[in-house]
């Protein structure tokens, strides 16, 4: 073999050598894309051939605690357009811009874009729906997405919160639990040319989400009803800047009620100040005034530092303390401790905090869970104001001791007196029960928290005794009184500070109740706070009132055995009414034959009626009816007309019209 044919061999090699490395390399390169990386490269090649739109997900449902919907989401259409198939003209940009209240200018402006996708409009009416698919254009395609709806409109605004169109929480539950409730969200593709066009005939496809966890709150919707009428109507009577109730149950810390005034409608929030959407039974502190003066005898008692009979000097009615006069509103000699908490002796309760002493009485304020928060689950607490009692004076001691100098929140002011009305226990509040997810499983619970012990058991009913006072002839809180229950509560007036002089103002103040009932056996603690009222501003005239509408209307609603004689004389003024109520007519005739005991309610006719105009009936006559559902009344027992025993059922069934 010579040299040539030696050389011609071992090129035949080398390039079969360098075609055996080219396959291999190609091989182990088709493997590592199609087999180990066959997930990416397909998605990169979904993305080149399909949009993917990603939709709202649906957020679980609120509910109160009979289970009625606060808070729910409803399937509406949004719109979408691919501009390249709809007619760029100025007839179909006027058609679309009146059906969906949009400027033309920009219907155009998109109609024009070289853009495969645009939304319309989202989350459109059922009415805005129907013109524009009634045009029948082409390129304008319909998903289902989910809107946020407030079925009760403003009821509870300030606790439920609202949402933006993403739909994420804005505020209120809606913002605290709001990973909870937004759920996952579904995703819309179209296919796409190698130019990003829609490809005519490819249709759409939607991937659904995952629906968001429910919430089963402590709030009773009809006592959330009936706190904020009253509190409305009180506030545009005595021309109040604002107002706040809170309204717990005393032995499980459970809120059944929390409203304000000013309110919103969170279906329209944008249309509202951002002042109007605050919780402020949590975020704005205020000087309580006398109302603290219970817990400062609490206190007391608790530390044997007075008795409960021992008597006061009260200087009849004006005593120097640090260079400053303490006045009383009447010139009192010697008084015992009940007849200072009932008469609201200011200086009577200077007194009692001289002996209690500064660093007592600052650990017991600490203990009945003022400055800091409650831990409640909904954003926006605020601790309140209390110094350090190294920074008090003699006068920022008396000062205390009769409410000024601190600032509290209503909620805390609330948990303080539920913790006298249940035997000296602070509870912590909550008002989320349960939240349960998509499908149906628990899983988060709220259960009752004792957060400590403030005072013992005997100290407690000590001070519900003296409180029971204040509601009675002679106390500053009469006007509290609810017929046929004990009621046990304290009047407070704070005068506010100017910010201009930095003086307390003369003219400025916060008027407020709390108390509870029934007094021997606490189930509902109810706060009243009125923000600088005109005229009669004082606690007992503006807020006892109040106080005693919504226990009345409340206990009645929770069928609550009266537990003292009905034939009682009472001070209470009438039922609060709404201006232009609707008549529900005239009660029925009993049926035939059937002999009715004029001191016996009979059921009024409820057929028809909305779940409101219910509310009404059963404030004018005094019947306590089960509503369910809701919509029209449907069905009801008794019969119109019947009599109705204290004992029996009552109620009406509701549904939506056919």
């Amino acid at each position: 073999m010579d040299k040539q044919e030696k050389w011609i061999r071992l090129r035949i090699r080398l390039v079969g050598l360098v075609f055996l490395v080219a396959f291999t390399f190609i091989a182990l390169r088709a493997f590592h894309l199609q087999v180990l990386n066959q997930d990416r490269w397909r998605k990169r090649a979904e993305r080149q051939h399909q949009k993917v739109i990603p939709l709202t997900p649906q957020r679980g449902t609120i509910y109160d605690r009979n289970g009625e919907p606060l808070a729910l989401s409803l399937a509406v259409d949004s719109i979408y357009l691919e501009p390249r198939k709809v007619p760029d003209d100025a007839r179909s940009a006027r058609l679309l811009a009146d059906a969906l209240d949009l400027d033309p200018a920009a219907v155009r402006h998109k109609l024009s874009s070289r853009k495969s996708f645009l939304w319309l409009k989202r989350q459109v009416s059922p009415r805005e729906s129907k013109r524009v698919h009634s045009f029948d254009l082409p390129g304008i395609g319909f998903i289902k997405e989910h809107r946020r709806y407030y079925p009760n409109s403003e009821l509870a605004a300030q606790v439920i919160g609202f949402t933006g169109l993403d739909p994420e929480g804005l505020e209120g539950l809606e913002l605290e639990y709001d990973s909870e409730v937004l759920g996952r969200g579904g995703y819309l593709f179209m296919e796409r040319d190698a130019l990003g066009r829609g490809i005519a005939g490819s249709g759409q496809k939607v991937q659904g989400g995952e629906r968001g966890s429910d919430l089963h709150l402590t709030l009773d919707k009809n006592l959330q009803f009936i706190v904020e009428k009253e509190l409305a109507a009180e506030v545009k009577k005595c021309g109040a800047r604002a107002g706040t109730v809170v309204v717990v149950e005393p032995d499980t810390g459970k809120v059944l009620a929390m409203a304000n005034q000013p309110d919103y409608n969170p279906n329209a929030f944008f249309r509202f100040r951002p002042s109007q959407w605050r919780n402020r039974a949590l975020t704005d502190a205020y000087e309580p005034g006398s109302t603290v003066k219970m817990f400062l005898v609490a206190a007391a008692l608790n530390e044997k530092v007075v008795d409960v009979n021992e008597t006061i000097d009260c200087e009849k009615g004006a005593w120097r303390v640090g260079g400053k006069v303490i006045h009383d509103h009447h010139p009192y000699g010697r008084l015992t401790i009940p007849e200072i908490v009932k008469v609201s002796s200011n200086i009577g309760a200077a007194k009692v905090g001289m002996a209690l002493e500064r660093d007592n009485f600052y650990r017991y304020l600490r203990k009945f869970g003022f400055g800091e928060t409650s831990g409640i689950e909904l954003p926006g607490e605020q601790s309140g104001l209390l110094r350090s009692p190294d920074q008090w004076f003699d006068i920022d001691l008396a000062a205390m001791s009769f409410g000024q100098g601190l600032a509290v929140t209503p909620l805390q002011l609330t948990m303080a007196a539920a913790a006298i009305a249940n035997g000296g226990y602070l509870m912590k509040p909550y008002v989320v029960d349960t939240v349960v997810n998509a499908y149906g499983e628990v899983v988060e619970e709220h259960r009752p928290q004792v957060r400590r012990q403030v005072v013992s058991r005997k100290v407690a009913k000590q001070i519900r005794n003296m409180l029971m006072k204040v509601t009675r002839e002679g106390g500053t809180g009469t006007l509290a009184t609810v017929p046929g229950y004990t009621v046990a509560g304290k009047t407070g007036t704070a005068q506010k500070v100017d910010p201009v002089t930095g003086t307390y103002s003369m003219d400025k103040t916060v008027a407020s109740f709390v108390g509870f009932v029934p007094a021997d056996d606490p189930k509902l603690v109810i706060l009243v706070v009125l923000d600088e009222p005109a005229g009669k501003t004082y606690g007992g005239l503006v807020a006892a009132p109040v106080f005693s509408r919504i226990a009345g209307q409340s206990l009645r609603q929770l069928r609550v055995r009266p537990n003292r004689p009905l034939e009682e004389p009472s001070p209470l003024p009438p039922v609060t009414t709404l201006a232009r109520l609707p008549d529900s007519g005239p009660l029925q005739p009993a049926g035939k034959g059937v002999n009715v005991d004029p001191q016996v309610p009979v059921m009024p006719d409820c057929l028809g009626m909305s779940y409101r105009q219910v509310l009404r009936v059963m404030e004018h006559t005094g019947v306590n009816i089960r509503l369910d559902g809701s919509g029209r009344v449907r069905r009801q027992s008794p019969a119109p007309g019947r009599p109705i025993k204290f004992d029996s059922e009552v109620w009406v069934k509701l549904a939506p019209p056919a």
